[in-house]
């Protein structure tokens, strides 16, 4: 079967002299099961198999998605067909070698071999301990595994095959009094292994239990505080409010972030360090290959407080005379591929979380994600937890607080980055219609002079 899909592949690829033509065949299966309040909602499982073929010609893209794999020609021509009607500024993409390679999936314990029944009664476990605490509302669970392979060929002679297994598990729990509402959240995934999701009824149940005390928790005065991410928020916040600028299509597109966003110019100090790259191994944005067969790599976007790169498609590195860095995805074969993130990190350094709070006198410990927006360098997240920082030692526990500022401004007063890097791999990132999108994020603990909390 795989053979002849290739052999049908490569006789589709043939006779387009002139322009470029790209194959994509993915075929893929997934479970879930979800629970909401103290009943099991929903169990499913799906399989998909489709494809889609995009043509460069002459500056336009032409793009045909199919689920019939029997006359891939006749979607080629399709592409193309459309490709010559679009037009537009000609354009070479930006060279990469051809790779032929055969990638298998990363697995340590295989969801796929895990009884449906087995993942009930684990996830029924992690229900109970919820509804064992007092005055809960209600509660949500939602787990997810899923297998996608996929085919890429392409007109310059690529033929790679990827396969990847996918872990996912959201726990909500929502706790009321007298009009009074608080919700505590947790999200974690791997790549390809079920263990991350086993063992976690202290964890729960902890969680469970915060979302009540958070019912008799004080409001922050709102103003501008010192303030400590730990790992999860401060890793969601490169992803949002700062990877996201650096995804050239964003950049090409708008001419003021063009003026920002200028290689070689300083966001913070020299202890700064953020890199995005999915060869980065066994992290749930981690790959061989992406969409576009590039071959995955590790940029640095700031190095030593300096903008030193950014995130590119063969497109987007033609068009701003930069090198591809292996960051083109698309979510399905539904989709084209565009620019996103894989694995975004702010490098550890050297100071520990102790010594990063003993001066303060008067902080606010933000820790988890709870939610927010961005707009151009503008962000406003709020935190899942929150303490006082009294006296250089965490204190009393916070109704979740909203942090708000410019993310240029925040990169420079980062002032201290820890020494403890964790990874945060629960979460999906979404963009232009596609979504959740495997990524992760991570980060040590950083502190950031100056923040802006809301509040009281």
């Amino acid at each position: 079967m795989v053979g002849d899909l290739r052999d049908q592949i490569t006789e589709a690829l043939k006779g387009h002299q002139g322009y470029y033509v790209e194959v994509r065949i993915e075929e893929g299966e997934a479970t879930r099961l979800s629970y909401r309040g103290r009943e099991l909602e929903d169990v499913g499982r799906t399989t998909s198999q489709g494809g889609n073929v995009r043509a460069l010609v002459d500056g336009g893209w032409g793009f045909a998605s199919f689920n019939d794999l029997g006359d891939l020609r006749e979607q080629v021509a399709s592409a193309v067909s459309q490709a010559r009607l679009v037009g537009g500024e000609s354009f070479r993409l930006a060279a990469s070698a051809s790779q032929v390679d055969i990638v298998g999936p990363t697995l340590k314990s295989d969801p796929r071999l895990i009884p449906l029944s087995e993942k009930k009664r684990l996830l029924d476990e992690y229900n109970d301990v919820l509804w064992a605490t007092p005055l809960l509302q209600t509660s949500t669970i939602g787990y997810g595994d899923g297998r996608r392979r996929i085919i890429f060929a392409n007109s310059e002679g690529s033929y790679i095959e990827q396969s990847r297994v996918d872990v996912t598990l959201r726990v909500t729990a929502v706790a009321r009094r007298n009009g009074d509402v608080q919700q505590v959240g947790m999200s974690i995934g791997s790549l390809g292994d079920f263990g991350v999701v086993e063992g976690l009824h202290d964890e729960i149940k902890v969680m469970a239990e915060r979302a009540v005390a958070m019912l008799d928790a004080p409001t922050a005065k709102g103003g501008e505080y010192t303030v400590v991410l730990d790992p999860i928020l401060a890793g969601v916040f490169v992803h949002e409010a700062f990877g996201h600028l650096s995804e050239s299509d964003f950049v090409y597109e708008n001419p003021s972030m063009r003026e920002i966003m200028v290689l070689g110019k300083r966001f913070g100090g020299q202890h700064l360090n953020i890199v995005d790259g999915a060869a980065i191994p066994d992290l749930r944005g981690s790959f061989h290959y992406d969409e576009e067969g590039v071959p995955a790599a590790r940029t640095y976007l700031i190095r030593e407080g300096v903008l030193v790169g950014r995130l590119h498609s063969r497109e987007t590195a033609a068009k701003m005379g930069e090198a591809p860095t292996g960051n083109a995805r698309a979510i399905d074969y539904r989709h084209p591929p565009i620019v996103r993130m894989t694995n975004t990190i702010i490098e550890p350094g050297n100071v520990s979380f102790e010594d990063m709070i003993s001066d303060i006198e008067e902080g606010i410990y933000a820790k988890n994600w709870y939610g927010g927006t961005t707009s151009m360098e503008m962000f406003t997240f709020s935190a899942g937890e929150a303490y006082m920082i009294r006296h250089g030692k965490v204190a009393e526990l916070l109704r979740p607080v909203m942090l708000t500022g410019n993310v240029f401004q925040t990169l420079e007063n980062i002032d201290a980055i820890g020494n403890d890097l964790d990874m945060n791999q629960g979460g999906g990132c979404g963009k232009a219609g596609q979504m959740p999108l495997p990524v992760s994020n991570g980060s040590p603990h950083i502190r950031i002079r100056k923040c802006v909390v809301g509040g009281k």
